[in-house]
């Protein structure tokens, strides 16, 4: 990927270095990230279909005024509804490193900046633009306490994306995806959420999963997830028109998203696989909506929700 020389987002708040500390009070609203290993989605208890849930987020959506169709049109019509939070987020704090990797990340969410600034500029909104924040071992978020074990992952609750860059040579070292457009596409995948996030997706779906009962959580999740993946195609196809692209590039980022499928990680990690369990998409699944989005660029071809996944 030709990232080197170009605008860095001023968006990154660096945590590196600082002790962060368990605090109490923080919602129990979900995080949603990136696995990096068999994870499932907690849920209350429920006994609705899952064909029934998809109806009842699509009404959901609609009862609030965003209309789901129109949030995944391809052009024409305000896409957003009147759901979007028109707030910025408040302004990054601290020193942020300069080393090659703190550059590249900031250079890619600065790209996604230009993507979504982009797409939502053309429907009359403004896109509020995510802090990506760079931690150490462990950090305290809106969401809760993480470590560094729980991946990359969006916090809804103050719109910022948490990564310790340490999960690259992660992703290099444990799943074999290797190459800085397979770190390219972790980032755009959070944004991703972050865009969910706007648009009404991510408040229903964490409103509505406590009706759930985990199967159908994990089913939900797993649409959620494929949405972000098909998202984050979205901004490697501009990313391509660009010129940005060198060859190899999107095989990393398909191998990226193969090496990350549940199936693929419950059989590295534990020999077998149990689909009920899934969360957030198998290998198949996730390479291929990625690559829907990365192959038309149009937000129509990323509703997983109305659409087989």
């Amino acid at each position: 990927m030709r990232w080197e020389g170009r605008r860095q987002s001023s968006n990154i708040q660096d945590m590196r270095g600082t002790r962060s500390r368990r605090t109490s009070g923080y919602s129990t609203r979900p995080r949603v990230r990136i696995p990096s290993g068999g994870r499932t989605v907690r849920a209350g208890g429920g006994g609705i279909g899952t064909i029934v849930i998809l109806v009842i987020l699509f009404f959901a959506l609609r009862s609030c005024g965003i209309d789901p169709l129109e949030i995944l049109a391809g052009g024409g019509s305000d896409p957003f509804g009147q759901g979007m939070p028109q707030t910025q987020t408040s302004a990054p704090t601290g020193t942020t490193r300069n080393d090659e990797t703190t550059q590249f990340v900031a250079t890619v969410l600065a790209e996604t900046e230009d993507v979504w600034g982009g797409i939502f500029e053309a429907n009359g909104k403004t896109y509020p633009e995510p802090v990506l924040v760079l931690f150490e071992s462990q950090v305290s978020s809106a969401c809760g306490f993480a470590s560094a074990a729980s991946g990359p992952f969006y916090c809804p609750n103050d719109s910022r994306l948490y990564l310790d860059v340490s999960f690259f040579d992660e992703l290099s070292r444990r799943f074999k995806a290797s190459g800085d457009f397979a770190q390219a596409y972790v980032v755009a995948h959070e944004v991703g959420h972050h865009v969910q996030n706007i648009i009404g997706v991510l408040p229903q779906f964490n409103k509505m999963r406590r009706t759930m009962s985990q199967a159908e959580a994990n089913a939900m999740s797993v649409r959620v997830e494929l949405q972000a993946d098909c998202f984050a195609g979205i901004w490697g196809h501009y990313t391509a028109q660009k010129g940005l692209l060198e060859t190899g590039d999107l095989q990393e980022a398909l191998n990226a998203a193969t090496q990350i499928g549940d199936d693929a990680i419950q059989r590295r990690t534990q020999g077998y696989v149990v689909p009920e369990s899934f969360n957030h998409g198998t290998s198949a699944q996730r390479r291929e909506w990625f690559n829907r989005g990365f192959e038309s660029g149009k937000l129509s071809d990323c509703d997983t929700f109305n659409n087989p996944v």
